[in-house]
């Protein structure tokens, strides 16, 4: 797909999505789909299949049936890596960042600059060069920390999440996944970590959003889908919606799928 007649071309999606476990139908002809520059909040009781959803997009389960879209074309995930190189990333709800490295060292795991000449043949990091770029991601989405070089442990738990969010924008020029972006965290960074979301789609990229958080994520979503067992329930406009409407629909006792 592309853009045509202002319509934006889909960031990421999975169409008619069917995942079985053994016994267990997992998702059945589910479909999500995030265009690029929004931010599609995804919603869903336990069992619902948000998470076998996310780890499809992401190349970590293949579908049984169905496909994935990325940047508006199909595209074969056989990894995590696939998606990364397809420009898909996903700040994971335990956020993967290891406490005793420095915020840069953090968001340059897996991509390590190395310093050019006799220096990189004999594996020295180009530090400055990779302090710059963290530099520079952290201030395009106006995260502010003490220091770049103090450790992860040592900053809150919302500013951890930020660095998280920070370092999937580094590294994906298509969407950015979020699971559980506010789990576990205060009112105060809850509310940071939403308007993030709203920063990041503002680059161009699609943001989906996992949460229980209905209340928070609500209000800077502009589209909501929802998930009830294994099967697409809802998908409308986030403007409109209320947090009982969702629960609704959550719950099952107004099923808007087949």
């Amino acid at each position: 797909m592309t853009e045509t007649s202002g319509v934006r071309r889909v960031a990421i999606a999975g169409v008619g999505i069917a995942k079985r476990f053994g016994h267990v139908q997992a998702l059945s002809n589910a479909t999500v789909s995030v265009r690029a520059g929004e931010v599609v909040a995804l919603f869903g009781d336990n069992g619902a299949g948000k998470s076998t959803f996310l780890k499809i997009l992401l190349g970590i389960y293949r579908p049984d049936a169905g496909q994935v879209v990325i940047a508006g074309k199909a595209a074969a995930l056989h990894s995590i890596r696939d998606a990364q190189v397809l420009g898909v990333d996903c700040v994971h709800q335990d956020l993967a960042l290891a406490p005793d490295l420095s915020v840069v060292d953090a968001m340059f795991i897996g991509h390590e600059l190395i310093s050019r000449g006799l220096k990189g043949r004999l594996g020295h990091l180009a530090r400055s060069r990779m302090t710059e770029q963290a530099d520079q991601a952290l201030r395009e989405l106006s995260i502010k920390l003490p220091s770049l070089k103090i450790q992860i442990r040592d900053l809150s738990g919302g500013q951890r999440q930020a660095v998280a969010v920070a370092r999937a924008v580094m590294w994906s020029d298509t969407a950015v996944l979020m699971d559980e972006p506010t789990a576990a965290l205060g009112a105060l960074q809850s509310e940071i970590v939403c308007d993030l979301t709203q920063t990041v789609a503002a680059r161009g990229l699609g943001v989906l959003v996992v949460s229980h958080d209905l209340p928070r994520v609500l209000k800077v979503a502009d589209r909501v889908i929802i998930l009830w067992r294994g099967v697409t329930a809802l998908d409308e406009p986030a403007a409109g919606l209320t947090v009982p409407d969702v629960v609704t629909v959550m719950v099952g006792a107004q099923k808007q799928a087949s």
